[in-house]
């Protein structure tokens, strides 16, 4: 028989461990990791209406993606183009990026795993008689390190090309030159320290779903266990 056991510690392990997945998604898909330096408006990109040119705009670059501002000659209007610049794995800018796709990936799909998975502790606890919190604890521990790597790398490809044409000739490895740390890559390092977060916290959530308390609710034939 399924009993479903809700406590206020394994209901916010799961939500946390939601949260780092999505956040992770997100910042991995993103082109924000990257601000280039100030491009200048063009002499088409005057405003009819003011006489007015508009202000510089910054292009952002991903791992394998970028934003750029494309502009309308004839509308005098200027749209923000984004979608990846490598068509194929191969493409990405530098070898040290690809390492960081391989690593970020990696880890991302071990926390979708485990945030699918923990939606379902509710009802099942353990599974061949191993605790589901500490075995997705352990596998949390094991993404934030692959997280970890992808992150150290990723400064190391700052030297190629790619972004030396977004952030001057003054870029190298592990130096910005004239760019700046998008929101992604800060939203990356979070959803890093809340994976080790969540998989110390799964050990709390264990000990909370398998209290006296809970036995003893469980023993008196209640099906929804609701503990705070």
């Amino acid at each position: 028989m399924c009993h479903v056991i809700v406590t206020c510690r394994s209901m916010l392990w799961t939500l946390l461990s939601i949260v780092v997945a999505f956040a992770e998604l997100i910042a991995f898909m993103s082109a924000d990791w990257l601000i280039g330096k100030a491009k200048p408006s063009s002499s088409e990109d005057v405003d009819n209406r003011t006489g007015g040119s508009q202000e510089p705009y910054h292009p952002t670059l991903g791992i394998y993606g970028r934003c750029t501002r494309i502009s309308h000659m004839q509308l005098s209007r200027r749209d923000t183009l984004c979608g990846p610049y490598a068509e194929n794995f191969s493409e990405i800018a530098s070898g040290f990026w690809q390492a960081t796709a391989i690593f970020l990936a990696m880890g991302i799909m071990i926390l979708c795993a485990v945030a699918f998975v923990s939606v379902f502790t509710m009802c099942v606890q353990s599974i061949m008689k191993k605790s589901i919190f500490n075995v997705c604890g352990l596998l949390q521990g094991i993404a934030g390190l692959f997280l970890i790597l992808g992150l150290i790398l990723y400064p190391a490809g700052w030297g190629c090309q790619k972004a030396i044409s977004y952030c001057g000739h003054y870029a190298s490895a592990y130096k910005l030159g004239d760019c700046s740390l998008g929101w992604a890559f800060y939203t990356a390092i979070g959803g890093t320290i809340l994976t080790f977060i969540c998989a110390v916290f799964s050990a709390q959530a264990e000990i909370a779903t398998s209290s006296d308390k809970v036995q003893e609710e469980i023993e008196e034939g209640k099906n929804l266990i609701c503990l705070l």
